[in-house]
């Protein structure tokens, strides 16, 4: 009788290639490359002694929402107003992740 599998059951074989690759004096299974840098020494001190990617868009964004807030906007043209608003929603979004994922870890 033959062999009968459904699927995602039954022996499965997947080969794996490991890779290897230097990106930033890192070597490893996984690396991901955030672009290109003319330092990539550099970019990586940064990363690690002065904040993540997220750490700096997080703070460049709460210094723009209080420049924002003392700012007249009513005479803006409707698309910079939508602009500001869509910035604003964005950076709403991440904060609720942000408190669902530090509520679900706690």
């Amino acid at each position: 009788m033959p062999d009968f599998y459904m699927p995602l059951s039954g022996p499965v074989n997947q080969a794996f290639q490991y890779w290897t690759k230097m990106t930033m004096g890192q070597v490893g299974l996984i690396n991901i490359n955030m672009g290109k840098s003319s330092d990539p020494a550099l970019e990586q001190k940064i990363i690690e002694d002065v904040g993540s990617y997220g750490r700096q868009i997080g703070q460049l964004s709460d210094a723009l929402l209080a420049v924002l807030q003392h700012m007249k906007t009513d005479t803006w043209d409707a698309e910079s107003k939508a602009a500001v608003e869509a910035f604003r929603q964005q950076v709403k979004e991440v904060a609720k992740l942000k408190e669902r994922h530090q509520r679900a870890s706690q």
